[in-house]
C-alpha cells in the first residue's frame, strides 16, 4: 500500500487529496495554517467546491484521509510526496516560488528514506530541476545520501467542476527521469490507468511547459471570441451563431468560445503572465500570450465604457449586479471581472447592490481593498435588483438563467439590463420593456 502525503491543502491540494483518498489510498495533507486544518478535521472542506465536501466526510469516515500541521512526520511516513503550494504571481508577472523551494527544504530537512517527490503545483520551466538540488542539499548538510525521484504531475482541474476533472481526467501528465518513478505514479492513478485514461509520459521540463501551455492557449481562444464581439456588434453579427459555426470545425472545437466580461481566476491570469515572463527570461517573446492578456484587459475596459455610454451620466446611479465571482460554481474572486468592471463603474458615481449565490464574503474583502463602495450585500436575485436602474448579470450561475423577468422588471427603478453573459434573448428582453444589451450581438 503506497501511503501518500500532500504539502498544502489549498485547492488543489485538497482536491488531491481527497481524490486519491477516494482511490482507497491512505492520504495524509499537512499545512501550517492551524485553523485550516481544524475545519478540515471537522469534516468542513476550507474552499467551496461542489461535492467536495461529501468526498471529505465520506473518506476521513473510512479514515483514508488525515490532516494536520506535522510536516516532519507526514514526510517521514509517505512513500509519495506531493507538493501542492500557491504560486502567487510576483509583481513583474513571474511566479513567486517562495513556497515551493520552501517546501523542498522542508522536505530535505525531513525525509530519512527513498521518496518520490512530486511537483502538483503550477511552476515555470527549471523549477523541478531546482526542487531536486534544495533537497539534495539540505540531504549532504545532514550527511545523509538518500535516493529519490521528482516528478512533474500538473493538475488540470477547472474550479466548479473539479472532482470531474480529477476522476475523469482528460489525461495524467507524468515528467520524470526513472521507470521506477513511472511505474509508482501510474500505480498512483492506478484507477484513472485501468479506466485507459490517457497517459503522457515525458521529461519534467515538458511536463511543466504542458501546464502553461494549455492555459495560456484556453485562454486564447476566450481572448479571440472576445474580439470578435466587439466587431460583431459594430457589423450586425452575432457572437454566439458565429462561435457556433467556427466550433462545428473539428480542429477547432466549441469548447471556451464564448463571449463574456473576460477570463479571470487564479490560473489563466497568473499563468499567462508567467509565462510571458519565462519567455523573456529565454529570450523568447511570446506575442500572442501577451496579446492575449492585453485582448482580455481590453475586454473588460470596453463593457464598463459600454455601460457608462449607454446610460450616460452614472453619478448617484444604483446598479443592481447579479455574480460576483470570476464564473459560476466557485466562490473565486481573483482577478474576476467584476473587480474591474465595478471599479471604473464607481470612479463614475455609480452604487451597488450585489448577490453571489457563494462568493459574497469573499467579494467583499476585495470590495473594500479597492474601495468600492457597496449600498447592500443582497439575499437574492430580486433584492439585488430592487429599485435599481440597471442590472449587470455578471456571472453565469445557473439560478439566473431561469429568472422571473417580470418580477426583475416590476422592482427596478430604470429599465436598464446589461447581459454580459448572453444569457437571456434580445427579443424576450425587448418584449418585457427593457433597453438590453449584451455581449457581440446587436
Amino acid at each position: 500500500m503506497i501511503k501518500i502525503g500532500i504539502i498544502g491543502t489549498g485547492y488543489v491540494g485538497l482536491v488531491t487529496g481527497v481524490c486519491l483518498s477516494d482511490f482507497g489510498w491512505q492520504v495524509s495533507c499537512v499545512d501550517q495554517n492551524e485553523e485550516i486544518i481544524r475545519q478540515l478535521n471537522k469534516g468542513k472542506a476550507t474552499i467551496y467546491e461542489p461535492g467536495l465536501e461529501d468526498l471529505l466526510q465520506r473518506n476521513a469516515y473510512y479514515k483514508r484521509v488525515r490532516f494536520t500541521t506535522e510536516l516532519e512526520e507526514v514526510v517521514d511516513d509517505s512513500d509519495v510526496i506531493f507538493i501542492a503550494v500557491g504560486t502567487p504571481q510576483n509583481p513583474d508577472g513571474s511566479a513567486d516560488l517562495t513556497n515551493i523551494y520552501e517546501a523542498a527544504h522542508q522536505i530535505g530537512r525531513s525525509m530519512n528514506g527513498s521518496k518520490i517527490i512530486v511537483d502538483k503545483s503550477t511552476v515555470p520551466v527549471g523549477t523541478g530541476q531546482m526542487i531536486k538540488k534544495i533537497i539534495r542539499e539540505e540531504l549532504e548538510t545532514r550527511n545523509l545520501n538518500i535516493e529519490f525521484d521528482l516528478v512533474s504531475n500538473p493538475e488540470f482541474l477547472r474550479q466548479g467542476s473539479a472532482i470531474q476533472d480529477f476522476t475523469h481526467a482528460d489525461r495524467v501528465v507524468i515528467g520524470a527521469e526513472s521507470q521506477h518513478a513511472i511505474d509508482v505514479m501510474k500505480e498512483v492513478y492506478r484507477v484513472l490507468y485501468i479506466n485507459e485514461t490517457p497517459f503522457l509520459i515525458v521529461n519534467i521540463e515538458t511536463a511543466e511547459l504542458v501546464k502553461y501551455a494549455s492555459n495560456a492557449f484556453l485562454a486564447t481562444k476566450i481572448s479571440f471570441v472576445n474580439e470578435l464581439s466587439e466587431l460583431c456588434e459594430k457589423t450586425g453579427a452575432n457572437i454566439q451563431q458565429v462561435a457556433k459555426g467556427m466550433g462545428m470545425d473539428g480542429r477547432i472545437g466549441s469548447k471556451f468560445l464564448h463571449a463574456g466580461p473576460g477570463f479571470g481566476g487564479s490560473c489563466f491570469p497568473k499563468d499567462t503572465k508567467a509565462l510571458v515572463t519565462l519567455g523573456e527570461n529565454h529570450q523568447c517573446n511570446l506575442e500572442i500570450v501577451r496579446a492575449t492578456i492585453q485582448a482580455n484587459e481590453k475586454q473588460k475596459k470596453r463593457l464598463a465604457d459600454k455601460i457608462k455610454t449607454e446610460m450616460g451620466s452614472l453619478e448617484g446611479k444604483k446598479f443592481g449586479v447579479l455574480g460576483l465571482s470570476f464564473k459560476n460554481n466557485t466562490d473565486d474572486m481573483r482577478e474576476a471581472p467584476a473587480l474591474s468592471i465595478l471599479k471604473e463603474l464607481s470612479l463614475n458615481g455609480a452604487q451597488f447592490k450585489v448577490y453571489d449565490p457563494k462568493a459574497m464574503e469573499k467579494a467583499s474583502s476585495y470590495f473594500s481593498e479597492l474601495d468600492i463602495h457597496i449600498m447592500k450585500y443582497c439575499d437574492d436575485e430580486y433584492d439585488a435588483s430592487e429599485d435599481t436602474d440597471a442590472v449587470i448579470l455578471m456571472t453565469e450561475w445557473n439560478q439566473f438563467r431561469s429568472m422571473d423577468i417580470d418580477h426583475i422588471k416590476s422592482g427596478m427603478k430604470g429599465n436598464y439590463f446589461f447581459d454580459l453573459r448572453n444569457i437571456y434573448s434580445n427579443e424576450t428582453m425587448a418584449e418585457k420593456g427593457f433597453q438590453y444589451f449584451s455581449v457581440g450581438r446587436s
